[in-house]
């Protein structure tokens, strides 16, 4: 046993059944998640499906936005998981359990989602807030996840000193948007703060460029 994991601790490796069963547990979550963001769409009225301005009126297109953003969301989060548990030779009891706050996190998503969806909520400034607050905390668990791994002697690959502050400025870019974006929610809106998590598309690929060459 490496890291600060101790011999008398529960460990699943990699090939075990264990640790396959723990992997088809959370992924399990992230699926049920996204099958729960349906929820949030309204079924149409009838009337509604006469013509493209009256659907747009009944408020099923915006539904429909954030189901398929929330849909991304869990997405990436479900890729990010993924990668990270491929990373780790195997599973300890305080990884699972960071694990397990993550994709509880992740459970929660469709809820913030119908606050930011739903049309007599949209324009408030608090279930942005709130949404912003969610995938930051995820965000923040998912990486949490990685460094308990790394902690804990489990990465295939370990990381020196250096490395760990490249992967670390790399985790802390969506939650710093995320962030950044709750007083501008307040100051100039929820439509201008959900403009800011567009700066990802740009920012997290030239972080990970910046951190794989470090």
């Amino acid at each position: 046993m490496s890291g600060d994991r101790r011999p008398s601790e529960a460990y699943f490796p990699s090939e075990s059944a264990e640790y396959g069963r723990g992997l088809s547990y959370f992924d399990a979550i992230y699926g049920f998640a996204a099958t729960l963001l349906i929820a949030n769409v309204d079924p149409v009225p009838a009337d509604s499906w006469r013509d493209l301005p009256a659907l747009v009126e009944s408020g099923a297109l915006d539904q429909l936005l954030g189901f398929f953003l929330s849909f991304a969301v869990i997405a990436l989060f479900w890729r990010v998981s993924v990668r990270c548990l491929r990373a780790t030779t195997g599973l300890d009891a305080p990884t699972t359990v960071v694990s397990l706050v993550a994709t509880a996190l992740i459970v929660v998503i469709p809820f913030t989602t119908q606050g930011i969806s739903d049309p007599s909520t949209s324009a408030l400034s608090l279930p942005t807030a709130v949404y912003a607050v969610n995938i930051a905390l995820a965000s923040i668990a998912h990486s949490a996840v990685f460094f308990t791994a790394a902690r804990r002697g489990l990465l295939r690959e370990p990381l020196d000193a250096r490395g760990l502050r490249a992967a670390l400025a790399d985790a802390a870019v969506t939650p710093a948007v995320f962030v950044a974006s709750i007083p501008i929610a307040y100051a100039a809106g929820p439509a201008m703060a959900q403009l800011t998590w567009l700066s990802l598309v740009v920012l997290l690929p030239l972080v990970g460029r910046w951190s794989q060459r470090r």
